[in-house]
């Protein structure tokens, strides 16, 4: 008789030993699951982190060019102005042909990089790629002369047009009829 008792306190011994071990395999799961977690996020973050890397990575070498072709610019716009400003009689000149050709390549070149030019005479204004430099007479928020040629590289403006906007009061030649009318 003195046996049974010893079993039941074994039974018993058992139990709770059963039932302390399943508490620290439980709190070990709950560990485990939350560093399985944590390093799932981990992952994703780094994952995250490494197209993050690579799209600034691409985009730095897009617009690597951008700099440049601010800094040559100028060079365009004198040329535009030189041909421009030709006179007539020196116009047919073989010099004259060879700096024109210099600034169609030079244009062409550019724009083979991504350059082009921000329309803006005629257009409404648009401060995201014209800067207001004065107002004139014309039709009101319409460009109505451009002052510096703006430009775009692939998708970013890296020079907005410098524009003089209209304020909504007739043009000149509106103005010259009026007098006409007048005598």
């Amino acid at each position: 008789m003195s046996e049974e008792p010893r079993s039941d306190a074994v039974n018993s011994d058992n139990s709770s030993t059963i039932s302390a071990t399943e508490k620290v395999l439980a709190e070990i799961k709950t560990k485990a699951e939350a560093n399985l977690a944590g390093w799932q996020r981990a992952q994703a973050d780094f994952a995250n982190y490494k197209k993050r890397s690579e799209q600034e990575k691409e985009e730095v070498v897009k617009y690597a060019n951008a700099a440049l072709v601010r800094i040559i610019l100028p060079v365009l716009d004198d040329f535009e102005r030189a041909v421009g400003s030709l006179p007539d009689d020196l116009q047919g000149h073989s010099w004259i042909d060879g700096v024109k050709l210099i600034e169609r390549k030079l244009r062409s070149t550019l724009e083979s990089q991504g350059l082009t030019p921000i329309k803006a005479v005629g257009e409404p204004f648009d401060p995201r790629f014209h800067d207001a430099v004065r107002q004139e007479k014309g039709p009101e928020g319409i460009v109505v002369a451009e002052a510096v040629k703006g430009y775009k590289f692939l998708d970013r403006v890296i020079r907005p047009s410098q524009v003089a906007v209209g304020i909504g009061e007739p043009a000149a030649a509106n103005e010259n009829e009026k007098y006409d009318r007048a005598d």
